[in-house]
């Protein structure tokens, strides 16, 4: 059993006191009830504790090791942070790529096949318009990233792209990795068009040499369509290669120190059964509340009558 909190130790250490001790007090009120009424409030107190228990317990996201896939996997793999940044900016929307389909449908294949690629990887991803914005955290938890990068889309109401607005953002995500995975490599693919008809004043990417370890530039639409020259200003910055996505050509990236595997990942998340079981004691107690607030207001009627 390993665990991966989607706070800091310290910190969730705090709330769960605060919560313990919250509940404590409430237990006292229960205390003083009536002993012909005080069993039901303490089976309703103890099932709103176990609620609050188990949802911490979903906070420190549990899982288990795949010993199967650990011999298929090297430990770099495991410890690699990959930022996925993406343009979503009206320019990801236009219809000029693969089968007339827009740029943003291409941007989420090829996430989707990074994702399969390196599935034992933590991964982040940052939404880029005219500025950022951290639309996944960083997490090893792949399953649920999927149906995020799915209903990825452009935001047409954002004109105007900075495609290096993400600078600031992910220049704290990659100190802040760097601090809750030791020893780990951080992979920067950045998805986008290049902001041909931006006139806004535009960011760089002026991160501290070797806070990046590898990762690419890929460039969507038609070359005469296309920021190339901010794109290929971007992988300069960085230090990391450029590259055109050609139509129907497939994805082949190497990140650092990261072998390709499709195997499944070395840590299976078991977060959702906590949070499940959490949800249906929270669904029986708001039923019991409401039940008891119907109740109530029918009393005072018929006291009114």
């Amino acid at each position: 059993m390993t665990f991966e909190p989607v706070l800091p130790w310290p910190i969730l250490a705090v709330v769960a006191g605060a919560l313990t001790f919250a509940r404590l007090v409430t237990l006292r009120q229960v205390l003083l009830i009536s002993q012909g009424r005080r069993g039901r409030a303490a089976l309703r107190w103890t099932g709103v504790s176990l609620t609050v228990l188990l949802l911490l317990a979903a906070a420190a996201r549990p899982g288990l090791r795949d010993e199967v896939s650990s011999a298929a996997t090297s430990a770099a793999c495991t410890n690699l942070n990959v930022f996925l940044v993406v343009d979503r900016s009206a320019d990801a929307s236009i219809e000029d790529y693969r089968d007339g389909g827009p740029r943003i449908a291409s941007m989420r294949s090829d996430i989707e096949t990074v994702i399969k690629e390196y599935p034992a990887a933590r991964f982040a991803l940052v939404g880029v318009t005219s500025r950022a914005a951290l639309d996944w955290p960083l997490s090893s938890d792949v399953w649920s990233l999927q149906p995020v990068v799915a209903a990825l889309g452009a935001q047409n109401t954002e004109p105007d792209a900075d495609p290096a607005a993400a600078a600031k953002l992910l220049r704290y995500q990659l100190i802040q990795a760097t601090e809750q995975y030791p020893g780990s490599r951080n992979a920067l693919l950045y998805f986008g068009c290049g902001g041909p008809a931006s006139v806004g004043p535009q960011s760089e990417f002026d991160f501290r040499r070797g806070s990046v370890h590898g990762g690419a530039v890929l460039a969507y639409g038609h070359s005469d369509a296309i920021g190339e020259a901010a794109l290929r200003q971007i992988a300069q910055q960085l230090d990391v290669p450029f590259l055109h996505r050609e139509p129907g050509l497939p994805l082949q990236l190497r990140l650092p120190d990261a072998p390709h595997s499709t195997e499944a990942a070395e840590r299976i998340d078991m977060y959702w059964l906590p949070a499940l079981l959490a949800a249906g004691l929270l669904l029986a107690e708001i039923f019991l509340s409401v039940r008891e607030f119907r109740r109530s207001r029918i009393s005072r009627r018929e006291m009114a009558t």
